[in-house]
């Protein structure tokens, strides 16, 4: 069992076996995460549909900032990244809403603004 052991270490350590790890694999992880960052905008769109009571304002803000700080270092980088700005930019929009909701149902009057009749006594009759 020990030499077992010993043995898959040792392959684990060989030099194929990084350049395995290094190219292929981490390649693939790396296309994963592409695709797993939109996460945050489809998430923030699927909560537009929830009570906007249970919107975290301080979380919101700071994804707020996360966002336009990780759209400005696509457009930074070279090449530049089109699908991280856009993923960015996705949930850029979508916190901003949710930021709206929030202040609406934080700050906002609460049942619809009434209209305003005319007093029948200024309404000139025919």
């Amino acid at each position: 069992m020990a030499s077992l052991l010993a043995r898959g270490l040792s392959q684990l350590k060989s030099k194929e076996m990084r350049d395995y790890l290094t190219s292929t694999v981490s390649n693939k992880i790396f296309d994963l995460l592409k695709f797993a960052n939109w996460g945050l905008p489809l998430a923030a769109l699927a909560d537009l549909k929830k009570d906007p009571e249970i919107i975290s304002p301080k979380m919101t803000v700071a994804l707020c900032f996360y966002s336009m700080l990780f759209m400005r270092f696509a457009l930074q980088v070279k090449p530049k990244n089109r699908l991280l700005f856009a993923c960015h930019f996705a949930n850029e929009c979508a916190q901003l809403m949710q930021l709206a909701r929030f202040l609406n149902h934080k700050y906002g009057t609460p049942k619809p603004m009434k209209q305003y009749q005319v007093p029948s006594d200024l309404v000139q009759s025919k």
